[in-house]
């Protein structure tokens, strides 16, 4: 490393911080605001415009106030898109709870019992957390910059950790099961969003766009073998298509669980 150079130092969390009332002490709070609208106005905002059209300068004149009077609530940036991050991610429905308590997840305990299959509640979260970063592509690369650990992150990481509990995985291989599944779940979401998002900005439907994609391959016979597992994949919208192949998707992970788990279950006793 030469002689001088800076290191980027990891971004410490809101959550792990106390928030301080004001950065200029000596102001008067600001009527009619709170971190709430901010936060709210922030998420609508970073939906129209993206991450890279987010200021807080456009943020303040989108409440009607001065930038300063946002600082009032926030002492950066990156404190208010982090709070944008978990107020984002209290949009999903997640289950109620697991069935019934689990040794080791005692701390996990809030969560009401719901009589329903662990596969059917591990279906829901996964398809709520697709909705979610589908909804808001702005999402994906927060969560790569920020630590995450708002309360309704936390409430999402408590629900899929007692589930996948509760599929009958030892302890230790729950968190490979949680990659298997939420990295393949956020990856196909991403995509998803970002096509979405490239579609409205060039003024297309998805549909036209695909169909317009598949037309310049057409007659190229190194496209063949794509443009017929394209034509055996079923569904007469993208829509449909992504519909079919998130279910299977989600179906082999699911299968690959199920699978693990009964090859390698733990003796009487052990875990």
């Amino acid at each position: 490393m030469a002689t001088g150079s800076r290191v980027s130092r990891p971004r410490t969390s809101i959550w792990l911080s106390e928030r301080k009332a004001s950065k200029r002490r000596g102001e008067q709070q600001p009527a009619g605001l709170d971190h709430v609208k901010i936060v709210a106005a922030t998420v609508r905002l970073l939906d129209a415009e993206g991450l890279a059209g987010f200021s807080m300068r456009r943020l303040a004149a989108e409440l009607g106030v001065t930038a300063m009077s946002v600082y009032w609530y926030v002492e950066t940036k990156d404190q208010l898109l982090e709070l944008a991050l978990d107020a984002a991610m209290g949009e999903m429905s997640l289950p109620a709870g697991s069935l019934g308590p689990v040794e080791g997840y005692e701390h996990l305990g809030h969560l009401e019992p719901e009589e329903r299959d662990w596969r059917d509640q591990l279906r829901q979260i996964a398809s709520e957390y697709r909705r979610l970063l589908v909804a808001h592509p702005w999402l994906s690369p927060l969560m790569g910059e920020y630590m995450n650990i708002g309360p309704n992150a936390m409430a999402f990481s408590t629900a899929v950790q007692r589930v996948l509990h509760n599929s009958g995985l030892p302890t230790s291989e729950v968190p490979g099961a949680l990659a298997l599944v939420f990295q393949f779940v956020y990856g196909f979401s991403t995509i998803e969003g970002r096509f979405a998002a490239r579609c409205r900005a060039a003024g297309v439907s998805q549909d036209e766009f695909f169909a317009e994609m598949m037309g310049t391959i057409e007659g190229r016979p190194e496209f063949d073998e794509s443009r017929a597992l394209m034509e055996a994949r079923g569904g007469s919208t993208v829509q449909e298509m992504r519909e079919r192949d998130f279910t299977f998707a989600l179906d082999c992970a699911i299968a690959g669980i199920e699978a693990l788990r009964d090859g390698h279950a733990p003796a009487r006793g052990e875990d």
